[in-house]
């Protein structure tokens, strides 16, 4: 997956496409709900989220999203975008014009796979994040939560024993439908069971000894709803 990233980056760098890039700090937007569709954009560095606003007025975290994710995928079928992006610490975003870019992929169709492929890997991803939410118990969401974010710093080449919480809890809640003081309780929990530590009292930073002892968390949780069951 690193190579991956990698060498999409390098292919956008030789592909001619003009780039804008951007850098962003903490609570810029890339896009906002509504804006018109014009252009796709490419994470080089940073976190980000993606937000919608449900019909009662409440604001909903629907994604989330490392170097190498594409945003913006919404906006193509409606011709605007549906949701907010939002950076969670300071990045790069790298924007290009879609109708630019498939004019390109006429003599160039290894960026139409490339797309394709981006396009591929999200949409598993948010059937993974489903599934976690429809199949797993509060804790061992929590777990989930945190077993994805150590992949997806693995999988780029960044340290995995240690996270830095961009997020509240009340937004991670959000994100895995679950209340802030529910998210609050399975962290400690998670805590005293050894799966992981607190760096500091302001528990933002989260030390992860084991990777591997998350998902052994996660599969005595399945197990456990799976014998309730029988």
């Amino acid at each position: 997956m690193r190579w991956l990233i990698e060498d999409t980056l390098q292919r956008l760098r030789d592909s001619g496409l003009p780039l804008h890039r951007r850098l962003v700090h903490a609570g810029d937007t890339v896009y906002r709900c509504g804006e018109a569709f014009r252009e796709l954009h490419v994470l080089h560095s940073g976190f980000f989220k993606v937000v919608t606003v449900t019909a009662d007025g409440r604001e909903q975290v629907v994604g989330l999203h490392f170097k190498g994710d594409w945003l913006g995928f919404d906006g193509i079928a409606a011709g605007h975008y549906t949701c907010d992006a939002v950076a969670l610490d300071v990045g790069e975003v790298w924007s290009l014009d879609y109708e630019a870019l498939l004019a390109l992929s006429v003599s160039e169709p290894g960026l139409t796979g490339m797309l394709h492929a981006a396009m591929s890997r999200q949409m598993a991803r948010e059937r993974e994040s489903i599934l976690s939410l429809c199949t797993l118990s509060a804790d061992a969401r929590v777990a989930d939560f945190l077993r994805q974010w150590v992949e997806a710093l693995d999988k780029r080449g960044l340290r995995t024993d240690r996270i830095t919480l961009c997020l509240s809890r009340a937004e991670i809640g959000n994100f895995l439908g679950m209340t802030l003081e529910s998210v609050s309780r399975a962290l400690s929990r998670l805590a005293r069971e050894g799966v992981i530590d607190f760096a500091e009292k302001g528990r933002r930073h989260v030390r992860i000894p084991d990777p591997g002892a998350i998902n052994a968390y996660i599969e005595r949780s399945l197990a456990q709803a799976s014998a309730a069951l029988q």
